[in-house]
């Protein structure tokens, strides 16, 4: 790695100006790490550049120079997918953070990627119009940080992830190059699909600065209720049912019993804590299909075993309870000074069985760990409690989660379904992957970037770790 002697710093001052490149250790330390615990490493120097062609001469400064280079959203990413292991430079977008058009013919926005997701969500329901994914982070995540992890939410199961609203990108390829993919089109088959293949790709191909977005109309209405459960088999069931029955709801969420407790004691909205399982469940539409839907589903939960069901009678109460839910993470990370939020999937189907893996897992090693998530779409998020100062606590978590990772592909899952790989999945991939796959995708990033400059040191790892061997 080249170090940023004062002869390359002058050469940045000169693309970005003095005032935005950082250097001080305050600032190098800001952004060391992100939201994942336990990871740290520390850049050589922090950038904000305000424009494309700013980005695309210090790229062509960088693979000159071979210097790594991190982008970085808001910091809320949790595989560590932010963290500069190799130094480098960290680049940021605050200062790359408009809106730049709201067509509303083709029903498109296109943003730089420094735009808070909520900011984009706000602005484009004041004209009536709809922007689906809504990581729990989006009140201070960004869109390009969303595009890098092809970030999910509560409303995935409906509507879908990131990508599937990224029409077309602006990308600056590591060697200083400014690719356009895609565009405002419904269809477009010119090739192999670049737009896909960079959503997702956490920044090890090249750096998004600007995306077309698709946008649908707004939903005329929204109905929220909560089914509570003695018994996590029945809540699983009447996820499947509910499919079963031809309705998808806007949103399909579960939190088990560790979850709900510690939720209800920092909410405090009079949630019942003395079940085993909760299925907050959202649809939205046009009034009367939506009245219909929450009618038939609420049968369905009482049909399947729920000792409860509330439906929200007003605005504030509805976001009450989907509030509950996205505080959860909040909630839980009072209990102890680590909180580490996984995100196994499985197919919904299979959503009782890994959620009571789970708890036979975190016994087994004895470790606290919490389980809420999307049930709809099978994503669960197993959250650990612990203190990362505890060294022999720690390797616990980790042998804890590493069978998890196993169950999870057992029941034909997957390792993360919107976090991202990052560092802390890597030694798990060939795992989904096999050892084919793995090298396939290694063929694509040395194509795209054949110094290896972007985001290293993500995604594919140095060691991998050995499968565990499940008996019974």
């Amino acid at each position: 790695m080249t170090k940023l002697d004062t002869q390359i710093l002058e050469k940045i001052y000169a693309i970005v100006g003095h005032a935005y490149v950082e250097d001080d250790p305050v600032s190098l330390l800001s952004y060391s790490y992100d939201a994942t615990p336990g990871y740290q490493s520390m850049p050589q120097a922090v950038v904000r550049p305000k424009s494309t062609e700013e980005i695309a001469q210090l790229l062509k400064l960088c693979y000159e120079y071979e210097i790594p280079i991190v982008p970085r959203g808001s910091g809320t990413n949790l595989c560590a997918g932010t963290v500069p292991t190799e130094g480098g430079i960290v680049i940021l977008f605050t200062r790359m953070n408009q809106i730049l058009e709201i067509d509303e013919q083709n029903l498109t926005i296109t943003v730089q990627p420094g735009v808070i997701t909520q900011q984009l969500i706000e602005q484009v329901e004041s004209l009536g119009l709809f922007y689906p994914p809504d990581p729990s982070s989006m009140k201070i995540s960004t869109i390009g940080g969303n595009i890098n992890e092809c970030s999910g939410g509560l409303r995935g199961l409906k509507y879908g992830v990131t990508k599937d609203y990224v029409l077309g990108l602006e990308v600056v390829l590591p060697q200083g190059e400014i690719v356009r993919t895609g565009g405002k089109l419904a269809k477009d088959v010119a090739g192999y699909d670049l737009t896909k293949l960079l959503v997702g790709s956490e920044g090890t191909l090249g750096i998004i600065t600007e995306a077309t977005l698709k946008l649908i109309p707004k939903p005329a209405s929204k109905k929220t209720m909560l089914a509570l459960y003695p018994n996590i088999e029945h809540a699983a069931q009447t996820v499947s049912e509910i499919i079963s029955a031809k309705i998808i709801p806007a949103t399909l969420e579960f939190m088990d019993q560790l979850t709900l407790k510690t939720v209800e004691d920092f909410a405090q909205i009079g949630l019942p804590t003395d079940i085993e399982a909760v299925l907050l469940i959202e649809q939205d539409g046009h009034p009367d299909v939506v009245e219909q839907d929450i009618q038939q589903i609420a049968k369905l939960c009482e049909q399947y075993g729920a000792s409860s069901i509330q439906i929200a009678r007003t605005v504030a109460e509805s976001e009450q309870l989907t509030t509950a839910r996205r505080s959860a993470l909040t909630a839980l990370s009072r209990l102890r000074p680590t909180t580490i939020l996984e995100d196994a999937t499985v197919p919904r189907s299979k959503i009782a069985e890994m959620v009571r893996s789970i708890h036979r897992i975190a016994e087994k090693y004895e470790v606290q760990i919490c389980t809420f998530g999307h049930a709809g779409d099978g994503n669960l998020h197993p959250t650990c409690v612990t203190d990362y100062r505890d060294e022999e606590e720690m390797h616990r978590v980790e042998e804890a989660f590493a069978e998890i990772f196993e169950v999870a592909i057992q029941l034909g899952g997957t390792i993360t379904g919107e976090h991202g790989v990052g560092i802390v999945k890597a030694p798990y991939l060939s795992w989904k992957l096999g050892d084919t796959g793995v090298a396939a995708m290694k063929a694509i990033k040395q194509a795209f970037d054949p110094k290896n400059l972007m985001n290293p040191g993500k995604i594919f790892a140095k060691a991998e770790r050995k499968r565990i061997v499940i008996k019974g």
